[in-house]
């Protein structure tokens, strides 16, 4: 059966799941995104993702900073909301609107994960897989019952960006599977005893100890890249790591000391040693390039025996 829908989304993630909405034979009546941000560096601001894609749809837009009478009324012949990352909470009563109720596609296995940042966090507790949750909406954070999950095995070099493109496609297609099978199914409640949670990341999250493992340091930059990437201080400057991998330490070194090996550029650890592979500097161009490229134009900064910020300090 087709259903009558509302969308509510935001980053390019609620794109993906949108844009499979569209091309299925459910109406989507309007749509409802966060207002527009001012982009980095002072430029004008811009509209979110999901708004771009619903405008040139033609499709009527909300951007409420919190829900009232308006919004309340756009969702009254609606059959149901569907959730992808939206960015703000809905109140009981915005909840209780549609006839089939409010379901948030979840990128995790709930209730493991559950909040706002749950790719980086799986991948930075070294998680063996992930998945996505097709869950009705209810007062709490992630808290509703679950309709189905779908699994998705996290690689040993999978990337926060990688992932959550993946599981956008997945969370996309088991929506329509579940919508295909109202309202004849009903959700599973979660088990909160087994809840884990996975709170925004905050700027500092990005900042790298190097007085953790070398493990640990790279899952940070597996984690994060496509988002706000793994960063380190060199002096003034701030040195992003996009792709390293763990080795074995050789020698003594405090962390943070960047020693050149025979195997390339290291830098020590608390357990172990990171080798970087793609770096980026706030200099020049700001392009990103092989530490070995890097070493070679910045030569007064990159050095062996050069030392490393730790931490956002």
């Amino acid at each position: 059966m087709a259903w009558r829908v509302a969308f509510a989304g935001t980053p390019a993630f609620a794109v993906a799941v949108l844009q499979r909405l569209l091309a299925s034979p459910h109406e989507v009546a309007c749509v409802f995104t966060q207002p527009d941000r001012a982009a980095k560096r002072g430029r004008r601001s811009q509209p979110s993702p999901v708004r771009v894609l619903a405008e040139a749809a033609g499709l009527p837009v909300h951007v409420p900073t919190r829900f009232g009478v308006a919004e309340v009324a756009a969702l009254a012949d609606c059959d149901c909301l569907l959730v992808a990352a939206y960015g703000l909470l809905l109140p009981p009563a915005v909840l209780a609107v549609p006839r089939l109720g409010c379901l948030n596609v979840h990128a995790s296995l709930l209730p493991r994960w559950r909040g706002a940042a749950p790719v980086e966090h799986a991948i930075l507790a070294g998680d063996a897989e992930t998945g996505v949750s097709i869950m009705r909406m209810d007062a709490g954070l992630d808290t509703g019952p679950v309709y189905r999950r779908e699994r998705l095995p996290l690689a040993s070099a999978a990337t926060g960006e990688a992932t959550t493109e993946a599981l956008a496609a997945l969370g996309g297609e088991t929506l329509l599977e579940v919508l295909a099978q109202l309202p004849g199914i009903e959700p599973v409640p979660q088990d909160d005893r087994t809840a884990t949670y996975a709170p925004k990341l905050a700027p500092a999250a990005s900042f790298i100890d190097w007085r953790q493992s070398a493990t640990f340091v790279e899952r940070q930059v597996r984690a994060l890249l496509g988002r706000a990437p793994a960063v380190t201080t060199i002096g003034q400057l701030r040195l992003r790591i996009l792709a390293a991998r763990p080795a074995q330490a050789n020698g003594a070194d405090a962390p943070g000391v960047l020693r050149r090996r025979s195997t390339g550029w290291q830098v020590a650890c608390g357990g172990g040693a990171l080798q970087l592979l793609t770096v980026q500097l706030n200099r020049g161009r700001g392009t990103p390039q092989s530490i070995a490229s890097a070493v070679n134009g910045y030569p007064q900064l990159l050095f062996d025996g050069a030392v490393l910020g730790n931490g956002a300090t």
